[in-house]
């Protein structure tokens, strides 16, 4: 029996959407306020979702204190109070835009969970917009 298992937290950052490759007139037109170049920020929500099988000796799919951490170490601490595009190595290739964090969040817990877990996160940018991936 497959149960999803979920685990809700939040992290504030700032960041600025920008291409180098593009002059100050395109990415002003394709970004528009969030391409200011002193950054703006967001309080994000991020969800982790975890399914797997429970199992039989502890009635977990994975120990909720376990997720809890992992979200701590992989994202709230590398990410809260900070500039992603300066302080966030993945982004300082990377534009930050909310599809490329969920893309790098949900690598960044893969790595740290078992292979017979699956996952999917979903992050909320703002209350209305949010993205999800799942690996796919």
């Amino acid at each position: 029996m497959r149960v999803k298992i979920s685990r809700k937290e939040h992290f504030n950052a700032a960041h600025r959407l920008h291409n180098p490759a593009w002059n100050d007139a395109r990415n002003a037109a394709v970004f528009g306020k969030c391409n200011g170049p002193n950054f703006h920020g967001h309080n994000y929500e991020v969800i982790a979702n975890v399914t797997g099988e429970i199992d039989p000796d502890s009635g977990f799919v994975i120990d909720m204190k376990v997720l809890k951490q992992l979200l701590k170490e992989e994202i709230i601490e590398p990410f809260d109070h900070l500039n992603l595009n300066l302080d966030v190595a993945e982004f300082k290739t990377l534009n930050p835009t909310a599809e490329n964090m969920v893309v790098v969040i949900w690598k960044r817990l893969r790595n740290r969970l078992s292979s017979d877990l699956d996952l999917s996160v979903t992050l909320y940018e703002t209350e209305r917009n949010y993205v999800e991936y799942s690996g796919k």
